[in-house]
């Protein structure tokens, strides 16, 4: 017994393009993903680092981590990578972050 797809049948969308337009806009995709994911990769790694060493309750080194962080965020919302309130978002997060390790830094000394 055969299912009946009747509205499910996938559009078949061809990869290659048909014209020399098509071709160019294909290569300026493929060139700005990359540059995307690269300038997401940034800053993403970075607050990596940055959650490492919260954890491990390294003020000193998650501090200096800050100003890379900025700038992989704002770079990657300048170019459209992100939106620039993910950016604003983020930047805000880990300060409060940072703001509350210290606190519990002075706390306990």
């Amino acid at each position: 017994m055969q299912k009946k797809y009747h509205r499910l049948e996938r559009v078949r969308i061809s990869p290659m393009p048909n014209t020399k337009s098509a071709a160019k806009a294909l290569r300026q995709s493929l060139r700005r993903r990359a540059h995307n994911l690269a300038r997401k990769e940034a800053y993403k790694s970075a607050l990596r680092q940055f959650k490492k060493h919260i954890a491990a309750k390294a003020f000193a080194e998650a501090k200096a981590l800050l100003p890379k962080i900025y700038q992989a965020l704002d770079k990657a919302a300048k170019t459209n990578a992100i939106h620039r309130n993910k950016a604003s978002r983020l930047k805000s997060r880990i300060t409060k972050r940072l703001a509350a390790l210290s606190s519990s830094a002075q706390q306990k000394s």
